[in-house]
């Protein structure tokens, strides 16, 4: 290809097509893209040879993979020295090249389509898998598939055999969030609703954004009796329901809204900001001396605390630059003062006898989903805008960044349940689908046959693994927004369109109405 980059892995790649010139929407140049399809390319390579991974092969894998989901590295250096592991564990044998990727992005357009489904799948199922490992838990079945799922990508299977794979990618991504959902609350506890401030206190204080729990909870044991309080940002928001992470009295609450905003956000911010994982903006010139990132995150001339975990440059910048001289009020995008969180599947479900009953009773009468990824893109409004017609006698259940665009406005309950349950991360969509199936089962039907509508938004990689985690368990109706993926050709959305009668969304006066009737 004669472009300077390919990349069409995100919601708002360039003209709804695909980013070609020096640089993506994201932010990321063009010789880091290339990078990163290098890196994928020698992961190809690496799996051709492989026949059971050992354990320094799976978790290289799961990194790389990792590395290159959107927003999470922006650095050249860091991502060659794992393109050096990869080509490192492939030394043993002389047999082992590399895919170039240009040859998969200048393919027919629906094996290119069917193969990237495949590979975003696995990229959003690495980040779960990633999650798991920090805590101890791991998976060989998972870690087998990643090997089997880049040999698919690096084949010349037909599309019947790759359409296979690509359901086979949601089955093992239920597999892999189940795993993760276990090491989450092994670790710190089952979720429980809370209330969360988003005011900032006076005086010196961290914000953590991105996805990564056991970060927050290192952090906040090193930063204990110091002075300094703890925000979550973003996806970090569900943290506050967790029992073993709320035990820490200077975590304190909630700091601005979802990613996109985090150049805003942290512009002048009197606070060092710790990076973790994905969903990140490059940082502007006016905060980034106070940029501190960790894990599979880089970016150029940005302090990268390293596997020691060692947070004390942090601390000592947050005390260097001292906070508010007075308590900082910040509000959601609906002007809210709080949020709620921790409606965990074990939380919800506790209630479950009393919501049977109350959608028994008429008090309920139907569940929306709606969840996903935020992002800048003109349109996502449109969340906000469903969320405030949803009839009275309905409940919201929620998950994932996309729920900043409601998630600070006051529904009221119905008798005594919360109109919006902020189900948390993306990382916890495992809980949405076990509250689904627990609902199905009280009610002995299917999961389609539920009052119950999913209404998602989309941006990256992980949740494309989640999408096809439903279409596997075979979930119907989807309303998917605000756009359809570029990489998916016409006639694998007739496809998807066909079996699982999955649709765009339109607007959500027409969408509500073809939902209830």
């Amino acid at each position: 290809m004669t472009n300077q980059m390919f990349c069409f892995q995100c919601e708002q790649t360039s003209m709804g097509k695909g980013c070609m010139g020096k640089s993506g929407v994201c932010g990321k140049k063009s010789d880091t893209a290339n990078l990163q399809d290098k890196l994928t390319g020698s992961l190809v390579g690496l799996a051709k040879i492989v026949v059971i991974p050992d354990t320094k092969v799976k978790s290289l894998v799961r990194k790389a993979l990792f590395t290159t989901i959107t927003n999470v590295n922006f650095d050249d250096q860091s991502i060659q020295r794992v393109i050096d592991e990869v080509k490192g564990a492939s030394k043993p044998c002389c047999n082992a090249s590399e895919m170039d990727m240009s040859t998969l992005w200048s393919d027919d357009e629906d094996t290119r389509s069917l193969k990237s489904l495949i590979l975003f799948g696995i990229k959003g199922m690495a980040a779960y898998a990633y999650h798991a490992a920090v805590l101890g838990y791991t998976d060989d079945e998972v870690d087998a598939f990643f090997i089997k799922a880049l040999r698919a990508i690096g084949s010349k299977a037909g599309s019947d055999e790759l359409l296979q794979v690509v359901l086979e990618t949601g089955k093992v991504n239920l597999r892999c969030m189940e795993l993760l959902d276990k090491a989450n609350t092994k670790t710190f506890g089952d979720p429980s609703p809370q209330t969360v401030p988003l005011t900032i206190e006076k005086g010196p204080f961290i914000v953590v954004t991105g996805h990564d729990l056991w970060d927050l909870k290192l952090l906040l044991q090193q930063a204990e009796g110091k002075g300094i309080n703890i925000y979550t940002h973003g996806e970090m928001l569900p943290a506050h329901g967790y029992p073993e992470l709320r035990k820490f009295k200077h975590l304190k609450g909630n700091f601005g809204t979802a990613w996109q905003s985090q150049q805003r956000e942290f512009d002048a911010i009197p606070a060092p900001i710790l990076f973790t994982t994905n969903c990140l903006m490059p940082p502007r010139d006016s905060y980034k001396d106070r940029v501190f990132t960790t894990e599979v995150v880089s970016f150029p001339d940005i302090v990268h605390i390293g596997s020691d975990k060692d947070f004390t440059a942090v601390i000592n910048k947050a005390l260097e630059l001292g906070g508010y001289e007075s308590a900082h009020p910040m509000t959601g995008i609906n002007g809210g003062s709080s949020v709620t969180t921790g409606f965990g599947h074990k939380a919800i479900l506790s209630q479950a006898s009393a919501i049977v009953e109350l959608v028994k009773k008429g008090s309920i009468k139907h569940f929306f989903l709606v969840a996903g990824c935020d992002g800048a893109r003109p349109g996502r409004n449109y969340y906000t805008s469903f969320v405030k017609q949803a009839p009275k006698d309905s409940i919201i259940l929620t998950l994932a960044c996309g729920k900043y665009r409601f998630n600070d406005l006051d529904l009221g309950t119905i008798e005594g349940i919360p109109r919006i349950l902020d189900m948390g991360q993306c990382n916890d969509a495992y809980g949405a689908i076990t509250v689904a199936l627990a609902l199905a089962n009280a009610f002995g039907c299917t999961v389609n046959d539920l009052p119950l509508s999913m209404v998602l938004s989309w941006y990256e990689q992980k949740a494309v693994c989640i999408l096809l985690t439903l279409l596997y368990l075979g979930v119907k109706n989807i309303f998917l927004g605000p756009s359809l993926p570029a990489f998916i050709s016409p006639m694998v959305l007739q496809l998807l369109q066909e079996q699982y009668s999955i649709r765009p969304i339109s607007t959500p006066e027409e969408d509500l109405k073809t939902i209830l009737g």
